[in-house]
């Protein structure tokens, strides 16, 4: 992660959060092009001239921001990954549920995330997409070696197929949750978050040709 001027990491936090929670709704609401400085230091009350010192200019504080966010999204993973409980479809409903409360959570980063995703050109789109998903990539190998070795997944599974196939269901997993409209026409039929996570852990648990009694 980008580190900012000294003068930033000397602020009081409450003034820290203040500025990461501003340039967030910024950027969340008008993507990269299109946020304006500007606003965000009218909000704030501060000089232009303390942001650009605080980061060197837009790029920087939005590189800062995104680092920022991606270190918040690991703490919950790293948390299942060292002490989770259950086997490991246990860890995988673990997974959905946290993930899912860090939308709740920061519904704002995960606004630019979908902007990055689908419809904005960002700098340094394909560094900040790479790092989000060797992160989870990591994360994901560890559970299913884990997984392997304990005997709740086959000794051959191949780890790189698994990985892919969990990463895409829990990423668009997320979207339909954060976003509920681009689920139009294959709607789930559980409401909440739990009933969700619970249902697709049911699904990975005992595969689409299995029974999900039990």
């Amino acid at each position: 992660m980008t580190k900012p001027a000294k003068t930033f990491e000397n602020l009081p936090d409450e003034k820290r959060e203040r500025v990461l929670a501003e340039a967030t709704r910024e950027f969340a609401d008008h993507g990269f092009h299109q946020a304006s400085v500007n606003r965000i230091v009218n909000r704030l009350g501060i000089a232009k001239g303390s942001l650009f010192k605080y980061f060197g200019n837009k790029e920087g504080l939005f590189e800062y921001l995104f680092g920022h966010a991606v270190a918040e999204f690991k703490k919950p993973l790293k948390a299942i990954r060292d002490n989770g409980t259950g086997d490991f479809f246990d860890r995988i409903e673990q997974t959905f549920l946290a993930s899912g409360a860090f939308v709740d959570a920061h519904p704002n980063i995960y606004r630019i995330y979908l902007k990055m995703l689908f419809n904005e050109r960002f700098p340094l789109r394909e560094r900040f997409l790479g790092e989000i998903r060797k992160a989870h990539a990591k994360f994901l190998r560890q559970l299913i070696e884990d997984g392997k070795k304990r005997g709740d997944l086959p000794a051959g599974l191949d780890a790189a197929d698994a990985v892919f196939i969990l990463h895409s269901t829990m990423d668009r997993f997320l979207q339909g949750y954060a976003v509920p409209s681009l689920d139009h026409g294959v709607e789930p039929t559980e409401n909440t978050l739990h009933d969700k996570a619970r249902a697709m852990t049911d699904l990975f648990r005992h595969g689409l040709g299995g029974s999900r009694e039990g």
